[in-house]
């Protein structure tokens, strides 16, 4: 068993160092976007280490070595062509943080907490598609009014882990169960649809929970919250002032959540 794997950031370092402290006879190579951590410790284990970039040929690379039996991305942020995907002999795996078929594609905690979908974190066979390959297992991650969008990822970051870790043995010994999704649920986004999504128009009326829900899905410090566009010195709108966009992050808004408390029974 030779496994080729595309390793990437917090969740992809762990899930090396599991592999290489657990199961090292089953890794031949590993791909990274840069030299970080992950190669660094890959060549401690005399695991051979290519860098993915533009100048490199990787598919004309992988294509010189035949023996790869599976292929992982974890936590890879680049999508892979046809080619390489034909390369390992039973497929290559992705890591998905969300539970699919539900936001495929990207921005997958802000989408959840914005379309209210379920979440969670899902193993499952790459195709030509985007996030469309068969599953093979899941984890269902509850949220409520006091998760934002960067504890979403958070939680899913440390699922995808923990579920790569329980699946991995029973995916190397052929002991897992295909699911076909069903793509006619759930949901899809490119990421240029964020930047209007949450834009907040303040002419327009929104229901209390709708815009709680998006400016808790935009809270992702340090990246910007929603974007709204107001007329200078934020009074009444004049036709010859200029607009200038501000970010929900600029101010300190604070929410405090009500739970009920269970009726005591007579």
């Amino acid at each position: 068993m030779k496994n080729l794997i595309f390793a990437h950031d917090r969740v992809g370092f762990s899930c090396v160092k599991f592999l290489l402290q657990h199961y090292l006879h089953t890794i031949r190579l590993i791909v990274v976007a840069q030299e970080n951590q992950i190669s660094t410790l890959a060549r401690e284990y005399n695991i051979p280490v290519i860098i993915f970039d533009k100048k490199t040929i990787i598919t004309d690379i992988l294509k010189q070595d035949s023996q790869f039996d599976f292929g992982f991305l974890l936590w890879w942020s680049y999508i892979i062509d046809k080619d390489l995907i034909s390369i390992p002999r039973f497929g290559f795996i992705n890591t998905h943080p969300s539970l699919l078929p539900f936001n495929r594609g990207k921005h997958y905690s802000f989408w959840a907490i914005v379309e209210q979908n379920p979440f969670g974190v899902s193993l499952h066979f790459v195709d030509e598609g985007i996030d469309s390959g068969d599953i093979i297992a899941q984890k269902v991650i509850s949220y409520d009014w006091e998760d934002t969008g960067k504890s979403l990822y958070q939680k899913a970051q440390k699922a995808i882990v923990a579920l790569f870790k329980a699946q991995y043995k029973k995916i190397i010994t052929h002991s897992i169960t295909r699911t076909k999704q069903n793509l006619n649920q759930g949901s899809f986004h490119y990421a240029k649809e964020i930047d209007s999504a949450s834009t907040i128009d303040l002419n327009k009326s929104y229901i209390a929970r709708d815009l709680l829900n998006l400016l808790r899905a935009k809270s992702f410090k340090p990246h910007k919250g929603c974007v709204f566009k107001a007329s200078n010195g934020g009074g009444a709108a004049k036709k010859s002032g200029s607009k200038k966009e501000s970010h929900t992050q600029n101010y300190e808004i604070y929410i405090t959540i009500k739970k009920s408390k269970p009726h005591k029974t007579l």
